[in-house]
């Protein structure tokens, strides 16, 4: 009996540290803090699941991972990706074949801490990846996927985070409308098959569905379903719930537009009463929010625009009013007016939980293109962002409610160099874009650590060009997941004598 008590303290601990899943909000240095409050360790182990990333015959598909240097990390590890087996793209479970020749071909081979590993791909049968990194190789490590599509549905460039497994995703922000064709992308790590429940709900409250008992992922499989199966109501806008009733997937959706280009709309952030959607480029032309609570309350918002100077109130759009259990959308038009912003979403009284998402438009007519913005979690402890390069990357910091201070780190290029860091305060309210360090040669990675001060939320677009035609993407940052807390536990000889 002694015995097992002792044991189920030891074995919470070393559950805790390898599974890297708990609250990240600082601030204790790693190996800090009073007995019996937690301590920070880095994980042990780490999973990432990368969606198959097109379906186009002329996309062109670069690959980029990153693993931060982490003080205690351990000096042994490797970090894997490997091919899964990949079913139809109708959503009814036939096979396809994609990716089945590419099964023993990695796409590229991680590198030690501190140094980025790239890999390439080409046409439309790579297949979704299935991540796996442990020792030193696990603790916030990235793989950043990006997709450059010349012509067609989604042309432009298209970058998605890999992203672990779990067991509940919302995507706000997904349509099935004439001219758009959306995936919701099922990934299957485990030796066991998944069942997931995929729910839609538009303007008028839930879309009725074709689906009825499940879609069903096999092992070590990836499965994307067209949405526009799933049912004949086109809606312009839709909130999109993955819940998985057996065993868990990574989930992401893939939204691409015949004539605005597309991208990846990774889930939004848990559902919540305040919300910070952030990194806005000033040269947006058109901004459009889709907002869903999925309780039972209607929420009431007041939505403010974080600028580099303060908060702004959007003039005809000082509040947004979301029912329950419908989908909500709310043309902001050109928001920014020439600066960059992040959207801060608070309620005017009381509190109900929201998910929320941006539909950001860049350009006009034909050069125009699109990218999607999810409400996020702030950086936490540290965020990491993979592929990055001199001339086309921004980098957003948001501080809704206090003063911040954060420390970006440029690593090491592709090519060499060293790695370069500055420290950056962002005043309460605003948001700014900030020049990153840059030290390294080639494609490089950021890291931004929350130093001090109130929470920071974080986003980084990318810029490019492919055949002439001008894409954008952006991806949040939130916490890399790189730390974990760990409760710290005392030596009791006493229970020996009960």
């Amino acid at each position: 009996m002694n015995r097992t008590t002792l044991s189920l303290i030891a074995c919470t601990v070393a559950l805790a540290a390898v599974t890297g899943f708990a609250a990240f909000d600082p601030p204790a240095a790693p190996g800090t803090g009073a007995a019996g409050s937690a301590t920070e360790r880095p994980v042990e182990r780490t999973g990432l699941l990368c969606p198959a990333p097109s379906f186009s015959d002329i996309a062109d598909t670069a690959y980029t991972s990153f693993t931060p240097v982490t003080e205690g990390a351990g000096s042994g590890g490797k970090a894997t990706l490997e091919a899964a087996a990949e079913e139809s793209a109708d959503g009814k479970g036939g096979k396809s074949g994609k990716g089945g020749g590419k099964k023993d071909q990695a796409v590229l081979t991680p590198k030690p801490p501190g140094t980025p590993a790239l890999g390439d791909t080409s046409g439309s049968d790579a297949p979704a990846l299935i991540g796996t990194a442990d020792g030193k190789y696990a603790p916030g490590w990235t793989v950043q996927e990006t997709t450059r599509i010349a012509a067609g549905t989604g042309r432009g460039l298209q970058s998605v985070t890999c992203t672990p497994a779990d067991t509940d995703f919302w995507f706000p922000g997904a349509s099935t409308a004439k001219g758009r064709t959306d995936y919701v992308h099922l990934t299957n790590p485990d030796d066991e098959a998944a069942v997931v429940d995929i729910k839609l709900y538009g303007k008028s409250g839930a879309v009725k569905t074709t689906v009825t008992d499940g879609i069903t992922v096999p092992p070590h499989s990836s499965e994307p379903v067209l949405l526009s199966t799933l049912t004949d109501d086109a809606q312009t806008d839709l909130t999109v719930h993955v819940g998985v009733r057996s065993g868990r997937v990574g989930a992401t959706v893939q939204a691409q537009d015949d004539a605005g280009g597309g991208d990846w709309l990774p889930a939004a952030a848990d559902p919540a009463g305040s919300l910070v959607l952030p990194g806005i480029p000033k040269d947006a032309t058109d901004v459009r929010l889709v907002a869903f609570t999925p309780g039972d309350d209607d929420a009431d918002l007041k939505v403010r625009l974080a600028s580099p100077d303060g908060s702004i109130t959007p003039a005809g759009n000082e509040t947004v009013h979301v029912k329950a259990g419908m989908t909500s959308a709310v043309d902001l038009g050109p928001v920014t007016r020439g600066e960059p912003g992040s959207l801060i979403l608070t309620p005017t009284d009381k509190a109900a939980p929201v998910v929320a998402a941006l539909r950001v438009v860049r350009g006009k007519g034909s050069s125009q293109e699109t990218a999607y913005i999810p409400a996020t979690a702030p950086v936490g402890r540290r965020a990491t962002a993979a592929d990055n390069s001199a001339k086309g990357t921004t980098l957003s910091l948001t501080a809704p409610t206090a003063d911040a201070t954060v420390k970006v780190t440029a690593s090491a290029g592709s090519d060499g160099g060293s790695p370069a860091t500055k420290t950056y305060t962002v005043k309460s309210g605003t948001s700014q874009d900030i020049a990153a360090p840059t030290g390294g040669k080639g494609t490089y990675a950021l890291t931004v650590e929350h130093v001090s001060g109130g929470p920071v939320y974080a986003a980084r677009t990318l810029t490019g060009s492919s055949d002439g035609v001008p894409g954008f993407t952006i991806q949040t940052l939130p916490s890399d997941r790189g730390l974990v807390a760990v409760p710290r536990a005392e030596q009791d000889l006493s229970v020996l004598q009960r």
